[in-house]
């Protein structure tokens, strides 16, 4: 299996793990580690530390950030140069990753697919829709 961190600023990760379990269940092998400005000194050694640990248990590691080039999309890429097996995506969202949890545990894909994946459902979750206001019809008489 391939085991999923997820981390962010402020609740970011706390947030939209908690919208993945409500709607796609409690997930093995999925772990948040929110990036907080009040821990920020001991933020890179946590997260080190989760992703070290994943990847013991998982057979690879993606780890998925907010923001490219913010803090945890850094430490992300610094820690998969020493951890094998880590791919890092930036730019998460709710759809990619309900994507990804519902998928993961049928699919035969290699860690750098499931990458490819994320970011192509990412990309496809992002829409603008707009609904026309009901016109004045002149049947009605009201």
């Amino acid at each position: 299996m391939i085991g999923f961190i997820l981390t962010g600023h402020g609740d970011f990760s706390l947030g939209v793990k908690s919208a993945v379990d409500m709607v796609a269940g409690d997930q093995p092998a999925f772990k948040a580690v929110p990036f907080e400005g009040s821990q920020a000194a001991t933020y890179g050694e946590d997260l080190r530390a989760a992703i070290t640990e994943m990847r013991e248990e998982c057979e690879g590691v993606l780890v998925f950030c907010d923001l490219l080039g913010g803090t945890p999309f850094n430490q992300s890429m610094l820690i998969s140069q020493d951890v094998d097996n880590v791919e890092v995506i930036a730019g998460t969202n709710l759809p990619m990753l309900i994507e990804l949890v519902m998928t993961r545990s049928f699919a035969s894909a290699t860690l750098e697919e499931m990458a490819e994946q994320a970011v192509t459902v990412g990309q496809a979750g992002v829409c603008h829709k707009k609904l026309e206001p009901a016109g004045d019809d002149e049947d009605d008489e009201m």
